[in-house]
């Protein structure tokens, strides 16, 4: 591992970090040698987390809260810093799906819910991540988008607007803090491998396969796959990119 990849006693927080995506980018933060504040919704999977980063030699603390809740997250910088003394790092990757429908069928309810999960969890953290670093003087965040953030997911409107919206805030935030040492950028998973995507699979192997079909590589992402994009992202490697908007999800918006 070069320097410019070496995250040593870097400050990093994750959110919706208890599984899937943000639990690989968790470990792997800690891998690189930062210091990682593991923030979830369920604060025993947060914890979990935290704990497996610390048997195997690493820093971390667990975090509950939610990142639609301003009062939880202005908490959840607040406990980063008691812990570790600033902010160097954040990827906010809290976020849900929801069940397929069409516009017109669409209740408000669930529009609001889609919206709260995925993009106003992105502005709250943004919003408070970005003070923290303005005061010390800089840092790097990554959203996480989605490939809905490039192309229409048939039947989840709500969630391609929501994904459409994060991947604005990271494109003007990128350009309003560039000159204040802060970069921002995103990154968009295709389908992966997750509990969530497990649970929508269950034991159909026609859904299997049609997920797989979605992807010229023929087979869903893994978590640690994405995990590498983030982190990099975070690094020295990438100190000249900002507004970058990545996909990781072989070739599946290509098409």
């Amino acid at each position: 591992m070069t320097d410019e990849l070496s995250l040593q006693d870097r400050v990093t927080l994750v959110t919706g970090a208890g599984s899937g995506i943000g639990r690989a980018t968790a470990l792997l933060f800690a891998r690189r040698g930062a210091r990682v504040a593991v923030c979830d919704i369920r604060g025993d999977a947060a914890d979990a987390v935290a704990t497996e980063i610390v048997d195997a030699g690493g820093c971390a603390i667990g975090i509950r809260a939610d990142a639609a809740n301003e009062a939880d997250v202005k908490a959840m910088i607040q406990q980063t810093l008691t812990a570790f003394g600033r902010l160097d790092c954040a990827f906010n990757n809290a976020g849900t799906n929801g069940p397929w429908t069409e516009i017109h069928d669409l209740e408000l309810a669930e529009w609001n819910r889609l919206m709260d999960a995925n993009l106003t969890t992105t502005f709250l953290c943004m919003k408070h991540e970005l003070r923290q670093m303005l005061a010390q003087g800089g840092g790097v965040i990554v959203n996480c988008a989605s490939g809905a953030a490039h192309v229409p997911a048939p039947g989840l409107p709500h969630y391609t607007a929501a994904k459409h919206g994060v991947h604005g805030l990271t494109k003007c935030a990128a350009a309003d803090y560039a000159a204040r040492n802060i970069r921002v950028n995103s990154v968009c998973p295709g389908t992966t491998d997750t509990h969530l995507v497990r649970t929508f699979i269950g034991d159909d192997p026609e859904r299997s396969a049609m997920l797989n079909a979605t992807c010229p590589m023929g087979r869903l992402g893994r978590p640690d796959e994405i995990a590498q994009a983030v982190v990099w992202m975070c690094s020295d490697a990438a100190s000249y990119i900002s507004g970058l908007s990545m996909l990781v999800d072989g070739a599946s918006v290509n098409r």
